[in-house]
Parts: structure tokens; sequence; C-alpha cells
């Protein structure tokens, strides 16, 4: 279903990502975060799975921004893993990446979700409702503080965190 958010005046849109959008959302999120991105354990449980919505951000036909949720369990709760978020570097600190997390929390409301997890900046992501999740048990080591919640459905996130096959 195809899915398009006018942005402003500019010449720039966000829509939902399609395959041929790959390649540029692959050097989009390396340029963002480069090959330590592989380490983490955000990374590491997204990986041998695939993302159920994408949102990208064009500049005519180039890919400048991109967000995914990925389906996870948290305890017996499905929810959604959202990011990585990526934005071209000349395009930053222009709210660019905060329409594309909207685009993504309108898109997770809609699905029968407990919420939407992340690991992520809190004063960041507080402005869209996400809180702390300390009882979220992620697979890996991650600072517990950077791992926050937003219910859509399910009142708390609490158990371990899985990808959901």
């Amino acid at each position: 279903m195809p899915h398009a958010i006018a942005l402003t005046a500019a010449d720039h849109r966000i829509d939902a990502e399609t395959p041929a959008d790959a390649p540029g959302v692959t050097a989009l999120v390396a340029a963002a975060f480069g090959p330590g991105r592989f380490a983490k354990t955000a990374e590491r449980l997204r990986e041998g799975s695939n993302w159920i919505v994408g949102f990208v951000a064009r500049e005519g036909e180039a890919v400048i921004g991109s967000v995914r949720l990925w389906p996870i369990r948290v305890g017996e709760t499905p929810a959604l893993f959202l990011g990585p978020i990526a934005v071209d570097a000349t395009r930053r600190s222009g709210g660019l990446g905060a329409e594309l997390v909207e685009a993504c929390l309108e898109r997770a409301r809609t699905l029968n979700v407990g919420g939407v997890l992340l690991v992520g900046d809190v004063a960041y992501f507080e402005r869209f409702g996400f809180r702390p999740a300390p009882e979220a048990v992620l697979p890996g080591p991650v600072d517990r503080r950077r791992v926050m919640w937003l219910a859509t459905r399910a009142a708390a996130a609490k158990g371990p965190v899985r990808i959901d096959r």
C-alpha cells in the first residue's frame, strides 16, 4: 500500500520503503553508523530477520533518510523494534528523523502489537511518548537507560526481547 506524507515546501517526501530502496538504505545506514554498528545488541537482534515496515525520505529519487520496524516479542507480547534511523549527514538537524519516526509510529498504531521498543537517546525519544523500559531484557550488552517503550496496546514491556520470526 503506497504511503506518502508531504513534509514541507522542500523537495522531499516520506514513502513506504520498497525492495528497490535497499541499496540506498544500506548505503545510508553504513554512512551514518559505520562498521561498529554490527557489534551493537540492537543490530545483532535484527540480524537474520526481515523488517515489516520501513519508510524512506526522498529528495527526488535519492534516499536521504530511512527507518524500519522489526517484529519482536517482549516476553509474550508481540511488539516492534524501531531502528536504525539514518539521515544523510547534509540533512540532519532539520526534523527529517522525527518525520520518519512519526511515520513508523502512525503505522505501528494500526498493527496488532503491544508497543514499540527501541534503544536510543532518552531526550530525543521522550517527545514521541517513549518511556524507559527497565524490565525489557535485550539479548546482549546494552545501556539499560537507553531501552525505551511506547505502548500501543500493552501497558509495559516486561521480559526477554527476541526477534519474532
